[in-house]
């Protein structure tokens, strides 16, 4: 299961100030990364999708890193997954996504 990260600059205050609130944050990411049918693998590729649908640029760059971190996932693996964005959302967030997986392939 997946373990408890949150990308979102605001978690930090609501851990803090109001922990009833991150608690349920804390569950429902349990709730979601189950690995029950789709493995968590298969899971961070759609979460990196997704957010590169949404051309997010830190949240892209987060879900690459994690992405390449935790499971070892190649460019090639994230290209197949930026090709459905680009299907599917148009050019404009494929070509940031594929910008931001060069700059952290750099880094």
């Amino acid at each position: 299961m997946k373990e408890e990260v949150f990308y979102a600059k605001g978690v930090k205050y609501i851990k803090e100030e109001y922990p009833e609130i991150y608690e349920s944050l804390v569950k429902l990411n349990e709730a979601v990364y189950t690995g029950k049918v789709l493995d968590y693998k298969t899971q961070k590729l759609i979460a990196l999708g997704i957010t590169a649908a949404k051309s997010d640029d830190r949240a892209i760059r987060q879900q690459i890193k994690s992405a390449i971190e935790e499971f070892g996932v190649t460019k090639d693996e994230i290209m197949d997954v930026l090709r459905v964005v680009l299907l599917t959302s148009g050019n404009p967030p494929f070509m940031k996504a594929v910008k931001i997986l060069h700059e952290v392939l750099e880094e």
